[in-house]
């Protein structure tokens, strides 16, 4: 068994040269979930559970957006106009972002928070997301 996890590990490698960070976030990840998943229940049900939780958590981080893209977005929800966009390209890895946030809003729970309409372009494929962020400790947090 611990040779078939090797060379489903080694396939993974050489398949994450041409993909983009979440696909090798979630190849590394289902590798890695598998080699532990194996190691603690020592059968195949451990390691399809391993599989499938790293694969989930190594997409979920390799999907994150770079730091200062982050940073710019969070500037976004603090200082940028109701209904005005602002754009920006990452440089090193070539994403564009469109954030159009909307009025602010004090909640139920009295954070201040407010939505923005995201449009992300990732190797020519555009995806649109309304996100609701509030504010902690002087920063927004997407919720």
């Amino acid at each position: 068994m611990l040779k078939k996890i090797l060379l489903v590990v080694l396939a993974l490698s050489l398949l994450c040269s041409c993909a983009n960070k979440a696909q090798t976030g979630a190849a590394h990840g289902a590798a890695a979930g598998a080699l532990i998943g194996q190691a603690i229940g020592q059968n195949t049900e451990a390691t399809l559970i391993g599989i499938a939780a790293g694969a989930l958590l190594g997409y979920l981080v390799g999907n994150e957006m770079e730091r200062e893209d982050k940073a710019l977005m969070n500037r976004t929800y603090e200082t940028g106009r109701s209904y005005e966009s602002r754009e920006w390209v990452n440089p090193d890895t070539g994403h564009q972002y469109s954030v159009t946030p909307r009025p602010a809003y004090r909640n139920p729970r009295g954070r201040d928070c407010r939505e923005a309409e995201i449009l992300t372009i990732i190797n020519g494929k555009a995806e649109k997301t309304i996100a609701t962020a509030c504010r902690e400790n002087g920063r927004w947090i997407i919720q």
